[in-house]
């Protein structure tokens, strides 16, 4: 007798042909689910991967096989547990999320020309954003400010809809004082960072020097950002946009 073809078996060799690893993302579009019968197939993949001992998480959302661990973890240069390596990976990994987002909502995605070889899974960033070199949409001044924010959106005239820096574990204070300066774009201006960092932001914009400001700054955690990219690609599966 056969043995029957699981829906485990079915993720696992959808991985295998991606090369071991892919974002929840990635796996709703690569999985075909057509034949499993039920009404919440992400729901059944996310389940799948959390509870195999034939997956292992490399980041929220990024899952990789078992069986082929080092060679996942060589091809994201995060082969030793150095915390450097872990924390150049994870910054690129939520500029390449961001970056994802943006393309899906039709956006020109830019980032700094010196992050343009910091990798978003195997890609180079340069490879997935529109460009690293800045539009010119404002005076030299507010450029050369502007073209070290991590992650920034422009829209169909090349104006700056959204500014993002990343804040790991460096200066949250930093970040929003550059927003500061760029203040009289009418645009957004959001820190992603940790969970546990939100506190610290807290403390920072109600500082009197952004008292003005703290208004036009929000903070979105990794999860946040994660959830809405998983989002996105669900919908973009299912729906398609307009």
């Amino acid at each position: 007798m056969a043995k029957k073809y699981t829906q485990t078996q079915q993720v696992i060799d959808t991985l295998r042909s991606n090369g071991g690893y892919a974002t929840l993302g990635n796996l709703y579009h690569l999985v075909d689910t057509t034949s499993w019968g039920t009404k919440t197939p992400n729901e059944s993949i996310r389940r799948i991967v959390q509870k195999s001992n034939e997956f292992f998480r490399i980041q929220p959302g990024l899952w990789a096989l078992e069986e082929v661990r080092e060679e996942v973890m060589r091809k994201f240069d995060i082969q030793s547990k150095e915390a450097s390596e872990d924390e150049r990976f994870t910054h690129g990994y939520y500029q390449g999320l961001i970056i994802e987002i943006g393309k899906m909502k039709h956006f020109m995605t830019y980032v700094p020309a010196q992050d343009q070889n910091r990798k978003f899974l195997e890609k180079p960033l340069i490879q997935i954003c529109s460009t690293v070199q800045l539009p010119d949409f404002a005076r030299k001044e507010l450029a050369n400010r502007a073209k070290t924010v991590d992650v920034i959106w422009f829209n169909e005239r090349i104006m700056p809809n959204s500014f993002f820096e990343v804040e790991h574990s460096t200066d949250i204070q930093n970040s929003i004082t550059k927003f500061c300066d760029l203040q009289d774009f009418n645009s957004r201006f959001i820190i992603v960072a940790p969970q546990n960092r939100k506190a610290q932001f807290d403390k920072v914009i109600s500082r009197t020097a952004f008292k003005a400001f703290k208004e036009r700054v929000s903070f979105s955690s990794y999860e946040a950002i994660l959830k809405q990219y998983e989002l996105m690609c669900a919908a973009q599966r299912n729906e398609g946009f307009i």
